[in-house]
């Protein structure tokens, strides 16, 4: 029992360390100086000194890099207030739109129930590339591109927070219900009371999961936003010329910070929720 015992903690270590090196250095490289990361990073790119040579600490820390981002980059401000404008109200959509959806899924018994949660599902699995014409046809008919609207609106109607939420309001048991509505509770007061609450970890899931993907999204802004005033943050790295390589780690470490934040605040509803999804009563 302890040697395997031991196998599994050196195989979960190695995965621990597969995952974190990479951020580790990530972090070390904003801090080098322009000379350094060109001697120890950029040879594969044709523009370094000798091969590379990494470290998870610089030789000669500097913040350098982060003084352009932040005080001489006007446009990193804005590209992170654009995604900010685009991802929050998706968030708040989602949670107006698909918990409500959700709940009809788990708890209503109407005709086409499985042909229309199917449908869901398909929409869930299909992948951008499937439905970027239709989708720039319609916003184009409906005179949204190059806006922000662009982005929120097809965001909103997301079919996997409705499926997150589904399969977590399944396992709600119904003798609560029951006793709601032999105290009296209608179906607003029931959702509201029970639904939310106990559903709780797979709404915070479903739009951990949404921001991270809003947050991250790469080929939406570039399709249906032609104004680069417009781009949110994940197209800042692209945008960044080859001879800024360190303010290209400064801007990544930034860009990754909020998600992460977000996720050690949440890690306990995600783990919940993504169990709870999981699990048919």
């Amino acid at each position: 029992m302890k040697k395997r015992n031991g196998v599994a903690l050196a195989v979960l270590t190695t995965a621990c360390l597969l995952v974190w090196i990479p951020l580790l250095l990530m972090a070390a490289a904003s801090l080098m100086p322009e000379d350094e990361l060109y001697w120890r990073y950029l040879t594969p790119l044709g523009l370094g000194r000798d091969r590379v040579r990494a470290v998870l600490f610089p030789s000669y820390p500097s913040l350098e890099a982060f003084i352009e981002l932040l005080i001489r980059s006007p446009g990193f401000f804005i590209m992170f207030w654009n995604s900010c404008i685009q991802v929050l109200p998706v968030l708040a959509g989602q949670l107006v739109v698909a918990a409500p959806a959700a709940w009809a899924f788990a708890k209503f018994r109407f005709k086409g129930k499985e042909i229309l949660f199917g449908l869901y599902v398909i929409l869930m699995v299909l992948p951008f590339q499937v439905t970027q014409v239709s989708n720039y046809l319609v916003l184009d008919r409906i005179g949204l591109l190059d806006s922000h609207l662009a982005l929120i609106l097809p965001g909103i109607w997301s079919a996997l927070p409705v499926f997150i939420m589904a399969k977590t309001f399944e396992t709600i048991p119904g003798v609560l219900m029951e006793a709601a509505y032999l105290d009296g509770a209608g179906e607003l007061y029931t959702f509201f009371h029970v639904g939310l609450p106990l559903g709780y970890p797979a709404i915070v899931t479903s739009l951990m999961l949404s921001f991270v993907e809003g947050w991250n999204t790469l080929e939406q802004p570039i399709t249906y936003l032609k104004d680069k005033t417009l781009w949110p943050l994940s197209l800042y790295l692209p945008s960044i010329a080859e001879d800024k390589a360190s303010v290209a780690f400064a801007a990544a470490l930034i860009t990754c910070l909020l998600p992460a934040l977000i996720y050690l605040n949440c890690q306990e509803e995600l783990e919940q929720g993504v169990a709870a999804s999981g699990v048919k009563q």
